[in-house]
């Protein structure tokens, strides 16, 4: 049986281990974070999931407060909504936060955030000095001015896809997220997954071809299964106009639960290549000419037929694509091992 305590007034419930942020979840009360991530180890980066617990002298960060039986929080308090206010507007100053100009308008957490807490503009003198924006890799755009230090793709580096290529680095004032030995990306140990960039709750880290190709509200999301493998990676294809802008993994689908590779993250644009073909081609004269499926297949099956009356069974060989569904390469050694009678198959990912 769940214990239970007190949230704002009301007996909750929640299961023994559970931080305040996922009992009050669990119970139907959204409390705001920009640095919690889940599945990862809670660091109270951000101090915006604040909440009054009885008997604390302080406010505590939900995110990673253990919840007790018989605790009393507080999430909707004037002394919450205070602080949480304080610390928009703190990080707001810290940046170069235009949203009318970030990728990330419409699709930001901190501008969420300074939307409802209705703050029109930082009481705080703004910060003018920055990190370079680092823009030399082709898929990942590093902007620190708009970085809030949340540490989320910290986490999602070395906690979800453990890459462990980025940290935090330096101190004080002049922290930012950095590469072993504070290098560009490409020429760290990033691998380009990509998972940071999705981790990242504002405009700091953006993926470099979707740039000025569309807002978050002019795109639609359709769902689908990446192409590049048989593993069958659930992903969002962020369409505007019928293009693909960007894509994204499900959140909480298996099998990758939110993560893809450079790939399946990066590797949409094949899709609108010149070079892309579109019909089978027969070569004929040293020359290829388009044909039907019909033709091509009936022409593939005839000569398989032909060499193998000749030659035997094992004169021919299949090597299976992994691009192809687990259960396409399992026909495939099937066709070659039941109907041609050979045991010449391979598949190209065992090399």
């Amino acid at each position: 049986m769940a214990d239970s305590f007190l949230l704002n007034g009301k007996n909750a419930s929640f299961e023994p281990g559970q931080t305040i942020l996922e009992a009050a979840g669990n119970n139907g009360i959204t409390i705001p974070t920009l640095c919690h991530l889940k599945g990862t180890t809670p660091t109270g980066a951000c101090r915006i999931c604040l909440v009054e617990v009885a008997g604390a002298r302080t406010l505590m960060a939900a995110c990673s407060t253990p919840v007790s039986t018989g605790m009393d929080v507080r999430t909707d308090t004037d002394r919450v909504h205070q602080s949480r206010k304080l610390v928009v507007e703190l990080l707001l100053s810290s940046g170069r936060h235009d949203c009318m100009v970030c990728e990330a308008n419409g699709d930001c957490r901190l501008q969420d955030l300074a939307y409802f807490y209705g703050i029109k503009e930082p009481r705080f003198k703004q910060a003018d000095e920055f990190y370079p924006v680092e823009d030399r890799n082709p898929f990942i755009v590093r902007d620190f001015s708009r970085c809030i230090l949340c540490g989320r793709c910290v986490q999602a580096c070395n906690e979800v896809v453990v890459n462990r290529a980025i940290s935090l680095g330096y101190r004080g004032a002049e922290t930012k997220i950095v590469t072993g030995g504070d290098k560009a990306y490409d020429e760290s140990d990033c691998v380009f997954c990509g998972q940071c960039v999705q981790a990242c709750p504002v405009g700091a880290l953006t993926e470099k071809k979707a740039v000025g190709l569309a807002r978050t509200w002019e795109t639609r999301k359709i769902r689908t299964t990446c192409p590049y493998c048989g593993v069958g990676c659930q992903m969002w294809l962020h369409v505007k106009d019928g293009r693909i802008t960007k894509t994204t993994a499900v959140e909480d689908a298996e099998p990758n639960r939110g993560r893809l590779c450079i790939k399946g993250r990066f590797g949409y644009d094949f899709l609108y290549s010149g070079e892309r073909l579109k019909t089978p081609l027969i070569r004929e004269n040293g020359n290829f000419r388009e044909a039907s499926w019909d033709e091509a297949l009936d022409l593939v099956a005839a000569k398989f037929k032909d060499t193998i009356d000749r030659f035997g069974p094992d004169s021919v060989a299949g090597v299976s694509c992994a691009r192809s569904l687990n259960e396409d390469s399992y026909q495939m050694q099937k066709l070659f091992r039941a109907v041609f009678g050979t045991n010449n198959i391979d598949h190209c990912a065992r090399t």
